[in-house]
């Protein structure tokens, strides 16, 4: 018999042997705690060493305690850690959600009765979900939310951010949650349906997290057959086989397809949207996948907005006669968009018109001034992110989700740094210092702090003002 500390040095280490069980580190932790490993890791833990069941620690081997003789919960997370690489479908699992490296994690399916590809995410928010499904930042990504209880503010007219969600798929940690809130008009699970949307509970959402934090965003099917058949082996090769996020261009499959103006302001309680904002300059907006919510922060901060698709050329843009242009969040590789919209934003640049960026909007317009982009090995996903002002010292709590950067190494002269993530030092802010542009990584219009990057509208309005003397 081996003692755990052997085996866990046999296997690489701490990290290793949560890798090797698909558990977090707290749980090798409490092996060594307990000086006893569960049975249902042996069979990891002898493939990885070569050991034999008798060189298994003895103590993991004591009676059971009498409440721990009932039968595992197939969605417990104890069971899906052992469920990560099995190929047989527990008792009472409709759905299934298969990683391109072979993985497969088994739940309960709500939502619709489909197979969706997409790249795994996590979302650290505790509030929000509504309006995070329908960002169309999310198009071709399955949200796994990393807080369990979802639901329970049901889905309203109000929170979406979009007319169509474009999240592929949701995977949760329990059974969504009974709406308990007077806002809500419908279950999320007949929303989801209305939608075509699937989803998975009872995984282990702290071990599919992990592996995304230590080893990026995989691809991957969530399944949930009608008639609860599961081809793994083809549900394995459709998530091998997608290409990925890198190189792909979403913008134009969630930006809207004609002009429109913008009409609606913010919500406050008890009045809902404010229907009538004043109106004092003209801004165009380029659709890359907005959100309503920043289009509303425009309005409130006193712009008449006009609403353009993302292939908008800069003639189209500069045809109503904008005072500003703002460019949107949206989805996808900001390279393979830029090859229609870098173009576009030089031609409103070369005007001397002001420009202000969020998101793929920002990274466009660094693209625009001559800089690079890149994937990060882990997006930025969540409302807890905190960014510094570098010209205050300022931290902003902030709101995020991409999964791509600027390169500020390639950031050309004429072009300063403004804001960084204290979290891991990417970019989040750029401006120009011979035109009046700049943009941001992060989404202001959202309210974590609550209100911490709100001034950034006002900062572009006044940049209006300034140009129009």
């Amino acid at each position: 018999m081996r003692s755990v500390e052997e085996i866990i040095a046999l296997i690489g280490g701490a990290d290793a042997a949560a890798q090797r069980c698909g558990i977090g580190t707290e749980a090798v932790r409490k092996w060594r705690q307990s000086r006893a490993i569960p049975a249902k890791h042996w069979p990891a833990i002898i493939a990885a060493t070569g050991l034999t069941l008798a060189d298994m620690p003895q103590a993991a081997q004591t009676s059971p305690d009498p409440a721990s003789t009932q039968p595992e919960s197939p969605m417990s997370p104890e069971s899906q850690a052992a469920e990560l690489s099995a190929d047989t479908r527990p008792a009472g699992a409709t759905a299934a959600l298969v990683l391109a490296d072979g993985s497969v994690f088994w739940g309960m399916g709500f939502g619709a009765h489909t197979t969706s590809v997409g790249e795994i995410c996590f979302n650290t928010g505790m509030t929000g979900y509504q309006e995070t499904l329908t960002d169309p930042s999310y198009a071709g990504q399955i949200i796994t939310f990393t807080f369990p209880h979802i639901g329970n503010v049901g889905a309203n007219p109000e929170d979406a951010e979009s007319i169509t969600p474009a999240a592929r798929g949701l995977v949760v940690k329990l059974d969504l949650t009974e709406p308990a809130n007077y806002r809500a008009t419908r279950h999320l699970d007949d929303w989801l349906k209305s939608y075509g949307i699937p989803g998975i509970a009872g995984v282990d959402t702290r071990a599919l997290t992990l592996r995304i934090r230590d080893g990026g965003a995989p691809n991957g099917v969530l399944a949930f057959p009608a008639d609860g058949k599961f081809d793994l082996p083809a549900l394995r090769a459709q998530a091998a086989g997608w290409p990925g996020l890198e190189g792909m261009d979403l913008a134009k499959e969630v930006s809207c397809r004609q002009s429109y103006a913008w009409t609606e302001g913010l919500w406050a309680w008890g009045q809902g949207y404010d229907v009538s904002p004043a109106k004092k300059h003209k801004v165009v907006a380029v659709d890359y996948g907005a959100k309503r919510n920043i289009l509303r922060c425009l309005a409130n901060a006193g712009c008449d907005v006009t609403v353009v698709p993302a292939t908008a050329t800069a003639e189209d843009i500069l045809s109503h006669n904008p005072d500003g242009v703002f460019l949107s969040n949206g989805p996808g590789d900001p390279a393979a968009t830029g090859e229609y919209a870098v173009p576009a934003i030089r031609g409103v640049l070369e005007t001397g018109k002001p420009v202000f960026g969020i998101c793929l909007g920002h990274q466009l317009l660094a693209l625009a001034l001559g800089a690079k982009t890149y994937k990060l090995d882990r997006g930025h996903r969540g409302a807890n992110q905190p960014v510094q002002d570098l010209a205050t010292g300022r931290v902003e709590i902030t709101s995020q989700n991409h999964g791509f950067a600027v390169d500020e190494a390639s950031l050309p002269a004429g072009v300063t740094v403004t804001h960084k993530s204290l979290f891991d030092g990417s970019n989040e802010g750029i401006a120009a210092t011979d035109k009046p542009a700049f943009s941001v990584q992060y989404h202001p219009e959202a309210s974590p702090g609550p209100s911490d990057s709100h001034y950034l509208f006002h900062r572009f309005v006044d940049m209006i003002e300034k140009h129009k003397g």
